[in-house]
């Protein structure tokens, strides 16, 4: 049975996965905010910093360019950046080192709350924490498993994010 695609994917999907990324960052901006403002303004400032890079050096160049992807990235995108080569999309390498700034999103509060932690133990640190990760590693492969990924006309012609997380070309 063949998966249906989305020419642009249901608000619903699109409030889900940024409902998600959006609590990742502001648990991990509270998290190092606990440390001082300006861990947490410094944090916030590299997740935007991520968010941007994505947008150019992927999203320019997506099926979903000027349409509403998943994320709601293609419509962002096309108001702040010129349209790419959709073939440079599909012909891009991806390797673990390219992704080592988004998993930084979640290594920089884990590593600040450790610290906290260390100086004074906390129950409410440590829940937070663990909703965290779990946002961070099971909610976005929620997200990504069964409400975007598997819906994404891009995937069919070729995502290489697909090829390294495991997915087989489609």
């Amino acid at each position: 049975m063949e998966n249906r695609v989305y020419e642009n994917y249901p608000a619903g999907t699109v409030l889900l996965a940024n409902g998600v990324a959006i609590s990742v960052y502001a648990l991990g901006a509270y998290v190092l905010g606990r440390l001082g403002i300006l861990f947490s303004i410094f944090y916030v400032l590299y997740c935007l910093w991520v968010e941007i890079i994505v947008l150019k050096a992927s999203c320019v160049h997506c099926y979903y360019y000027g349409k509403v992807c998943g994320f709601g990235k293609g419509k962002l995108c096309s108001w702040l950046f010129q349209k790419g080569d959709s073939q440079r999309f599909i012909d891009r390498q991806v390797s673990w080192r390219d992704i080592v700034p988004d998993m930084m999103v979640l290594v920089f509060p884990l590593v600040g709350g450790i610290v906290l932690l260390i100086k004074e133990f906390s129950w409410s640190l440590v829940v937070t924490l663990v909703i965290l990760v779990f946002l961070s590693l099971g909610g976005n492969a929620i997200v990504r498993g069964s409400f975007a990924c598997k819906y994404c006309r891009q995937r069919e012609t070729g995502c290489p994010a697909q090829e390294l997380f495991g997915g087989k070309k489609a």
